[in-house]
């Protein structure tokens, strides 16, 4: 059943293509063994030709990962399956029924709540595409590979501290949808470390955002604001990067703990038409 099974790194510092598993089928404990380690180790990994998976094989399969998490935007929500959020553009009676703007900054999911997802799992429905070529393309960049480099000054300098994280302040989050925004200015802030440690691998990854990062615990107004940017540009720099390029049908799961991920938005409605189904589960305490 799995003679075609393989896992094939990119050429990048993160990222594979995992070949000759169809997802519709349960997966046998040691072929998810297989799949999981991947997944720790190369942070992205990408399932193509996933058509014949439907909502309810997509929801099991997450939850082989971890604990389905409540969605943050309910209003988005699958009709039938209330685990799924729809990332899309298409509007009914000129309403969204999905989250069209998400992702347009470089930021790890729900990182402005008190315990952030193990991982995202998205699910291709509709891609847009324009003279063959698919449209809407999401980035991911390594914050383990971004820690790493950091001088060693500032691995020590940055040791312990702790950062405000408030979903309001995502400078990129200032979307036309009110419902949006009423739910965002009744989040909380959370605290988490500048420097958190993976649950699984013990790597070491930044968790910091521009623009949802207002604060560090301890420290000046000006320097910790400059400390941030610092950081959060050290993320997205080219060689911790790696670009997924979508197909309708692909399944694509990330780790929250080890990368960030920012969308490109070049379609437009009513023109193209997108659809993507998303989970997130598992996670804990960042500290």
């Amino acid at each position: 059943m799995y003679d075609e099974f393989m896992i094939l790194p990119s050429d990048d510092i993160i990222g594979a293509e995992i070949r000759g598993v169809d997802l519709s089928v349960p997966l046998e404990p040691d072929v998810f063994a297989e799949i999981e380690a991947a997944f720790n180790y190369y942070a992205v990994v990408c399932f193509r030709d996933q058509t014949a998976l439907d909502q309810a094989g997509f929801i099991e399969f997450a939850k082989r990962f971890g604990e389905v998490k409540n969605l943050y935007l309910p209003h988005y929500a699958h009709p039938a399956h209330p685990e799924i959020v729809r990332i899309s553009n298409i509007q009914e009676d000129g309403t969204p029924i999905g989250h069209a703007n998400a992702g347009n900054i470089w930021h790890s999911d729900m990182s402005y709540t008190a315990e952030p997802p193990r991982a995202t799992l998205l699910h291709a429905i509709e891609i847009p595409k324009a003279d063959g070529v698919a449209l809407g393309a999401t980035r991911f960049a390594s914050a383990v590979a971004a820690h790493d480099a950091l001088p060693q000054a500032t691995k020590d300098r940055i040791e312990g501290l702790m950062a405000v994280h408030n979903v309001y302040g995502r400078r990129g989050n200032k979307t036309d949808d009110p419902r949006n925004q009423a739910i965002r200015k009744q989040q909380p802030d959370v605290v988490h470390p500048l420097v958190r440690i993976h649950p699984l691998t013990g790597r070491k990854a930044l968790c910091v955002a521009k623009g949802e990062c207002t604060a560090i615990e301890g420290m000046a107004e000006e320097e910790a604001l400059a400390l941030i940017e610092e950081l959060a540009d050290a993320i997205p720099r080219q060689a911790n990067r790696h670009t997924h390029e979508w197909r309708a049908g692909d399944v694509v799961i990330w780790d929250n703990c080890a990368v960030q991920h920012i969308a490109t938005f070049n379609y437009e409605w009513p023109r193209h038409r997108r659809l993507i189904h998303r989970i997130t589960v598992g996670g804990g305490p960042t500290h």
